[in-house]
Order: structure tokens, then sequence, then C-alpha cells
């Protein structure tokens, strides 16, 4: 896989139920992960929320989605962003470059800790891209 582009929801808390609808709707695969397994010291409600969500299904269509980060907003009506994600290093870092140029940036392209080398902007247009380089 060279690079995919995707929908990607956020959600006020109810990640988890809205993906389980989504693969009982597209059917597919759904991997889960909690804020909880990347972070063990979190406890509670917020350790069970879902910092990242991928719904794979047999008609070739990826839906990701995830509950907002603690302390952020959830605004609904702009709460989809665009994810560019794969293992093509050079096209990823071009299209990372373009996309937050003239835009604002706010996780910087770098390596984070679950491995990939992520980075979030928001383009000249007000469009939030999500920009995963996944290790080969």
């Amino acid at each position: 896989m060279a690079s995919r582009l995707n929908p990607y929801i956020s959600f006020d808390g109810d990640a988890r139920q809205a993906m389980e609808f989504y693969q009982g709707v597209f059917g597919g695969d759904l991997d889960l992960n909690t804020y909880g397994q990347f972070n063990p010291d979190m406890t509670g409600e917020t350790a069970e929320r879902i910092m990242h969500g991928m719904l794979v299904t047999p008609s070739g269509y990826t839906l990701m989605g995830a509950d907002n980060p603690p302390g952020t907003e959830h605004r609904p009506g702009n709460n989809i962003t665009v994810s560019l994600s794969g293992d093509d290093d050079a096209d990823l870092r071009r299209y990372w470059t373009a996309l937050s140029e003239s835009g604002t940036v706010a996780v910087p392209l770098d390596k984070q800790m679950w491995g990939d080398v992520f980075g979030m902007c928001t383009d000249r247009f007000g469009i939030t891209w999500l920009v995963n380089i996944s290790e080969a």
C-alpha cells in the first residue's frame, strides 16, 4: 500500500458505539484502541475512550474515528477530517509540506508513541488533515 485517503470522524465519547454501528452497516474488520492502551497511567472513563478506530470494509472503504482528546472541544458539523496514511514516506511528506504551507500546524510531522510518523494541520482553506507514515 502506497497511501490511502479516507474520512476521519471525531466523536464526543461515543466513538466505540458509532464505529461498531458502521461495522454493522458496512461489514468488515474493526480495530479499536483506547487512550488507556497508550497511556497506562490514565484511568476512568477517559482511559476507555477511543484514541483511534479503523474500519476496513469488504468493499474497500476505510473509515476512521476517535473520541476527542481530553480537554478539546467537540464541534458537530466540524468533526470530520481527512486522513492520509500509508508507507510511501516521500509522497506523504510531499503532501504534508503542501497542505501545511500557509496553514496551521497543530501536531508537527514527527515520530509518535505508536511508532509511526504523524502530523496534523489545518490547510489555508480550513480543512484539517492527518498524515500518518507507517514503518514499512
